[in-house]
């Protein structure tokens, strides 16, 4: 059975911050794992209790779910490669490790 990514998006409203990492994580996902994911935006503003529950202290958020371990990442989810570290998504980065061989 195929490894399924649960990720969760935080953001802020529409802000320019917000659509970024949005547009950033939809692509590094599409890319990466085709179709192997679900992701859930959560705006903070119209769900503060969510994100309470989370401890969201800053957005954009991202927070992987599933697999474990629960990881979580801040920012603007630019460079792929901090994004896939940083959530510890380990079939990226047997990949990485076999670029650099």
């Amino acid at each position: 059975m195929a490894v399924k990514y649960v990720l969760k998006l935080y953001v802020t409203g529409v802000t320019p911050c917000s659509q970024a990492a949005l547009k950033n994580i939809k692509k590094i996902l599409s890319e990466t794992y085709k179709g192997a994911y679900s992701l859930k935006v959560i705006d903070v503003l119209k769900n503060p209790k969510l994100a309470e529950d989370d401890k969201i202290l800053a957005t954009p958020t991202l927070i992987k779910i599933l697999p474990p371990p629960v990881a979580r990442i801040i920012g603007d989810l630019l460079d792929k490669e901090k994004v896939l570290l940083g959530l510890d998504l380990v079939a990226v980065r047997v990949g990485a490790l076999e670029k650099n061989k």
